[in-house]
């Protein structure tokens, strides 16, 4: 089914979790509470736009740093609580490929779905890059590329997630040769990883990822897809990006993710080598 010009434009005009003129809900999955966007804020949000939101808070080993890191089942299920009973999601966004040491599996089979990306990257020589910050340096663009490529691959055979946020992203210095350096079999490497694993690809709102060469390739060899917007702010939930895609995709219900029941989730039925 067409997603509509009007369902494009007035998204607050319509009920909760549904998704204008499609057959699926309208779900952003990557949503990220804050001083700004506190839950009783996000849930109002949520109401005005018919979006309803997965809310992620940041988990894994203390190292990196953001604010608010869980680190713990304490941690974990005291975040939990805090969202018990809303009309969201509960997820997290897992940092780095060790945060599993930082959790037990009945912790973690708790939450309604774990995202991660690949975003922090390790360098040649052992450093985590934060890719989207100044620190990014490419030398050899090539390489670069089938390091992070490769690296993607990792994350989604190596951890039992759910979603692979933001997609395809490149840093600063390389992001206007995005058409070139992702080449097919590049894309096609992470697709084949996703759909084997059974790993959404999350279509980023913020970012505007992937582009439409990955998607439809993704489309074609049956992935499933998640909403993102990944945006802090009174902008939350904004899915334009994502109902564009859907449109030009042809996406239904059969194309998208949702969460999975108690007992299946990728932390209790993946085998991770």
């Amino acid at each position: 089914m067409p997603i509509s010009r009007r369902g494009f434009l007035g998204g607050a005009a319509f009920a909760l979790g549904a998704a204008p003129g499609a057959d699926f809900p309208l779900v952003d999955y990557h949503c990220h509470l804050d001083a700004e966007v506190t839950l009783d804020k996000a849930l109002a949000i949520s109401r005005e736009r018919g979006v309803k939101f997965g809310i992620v808070a940041h988990a894994g080993k203390r190292q990196y740093s953001y604010s608010g890191l869980i680190s713990n089942d304490r941690e974990l299920r005291a975040y939990l609580a805090t969202l018990a009973g809303k009309p969201v999601f509960k997820g997290i966004q897992a940092e780095g490929v060790d945060w599993m040491e930082c959790f037990s599996k009945d912790a973690v089979a708790e939450l309604d779905y774990v995202l991660t990306d690949a975003l922090t990257f390790p360098e040649k020589d052992g450093r985590l890059v934060r890719i989207w910050t100044p620190a990014a340096h490419v030398d050899d663009k090539q390489d670069w590329m089938e390091r992070y490529t490769a690296f993607n691959v990792r994350v989604v055979e190596r951890q039992p997630i759910d979603i692979l946020a933001n997609p395809t992203f490149l840093p600063e210095p390389i992001a206007g040769e995005y058409d070139a350096l992702w080449t097919p079999a590049r894309m096609r490497r992470i697709i084949d990883a996703a759909v084997t694993c059974r790993v959404a690809i999350e279509i980023n709102s913020r970012y505007r990822l992937p582009g439409m060469a990955f998607l439809r390739m993704a489309r074609d060899a049956g992935a499933k897809f998640s909403f993102g917007s990944n945006i802090h702010g009174l902008d939350v939930g904004r899915l334009d990006y994502c109902l564009t895609a859907a449109r030009e995709l042809g996406l239904t219900r059969r194309h998208m993710w949702a969460p999975q029941p108690p007992g299946r989730k990728p932390i209790q039925v993946r085998k991770i080598a």
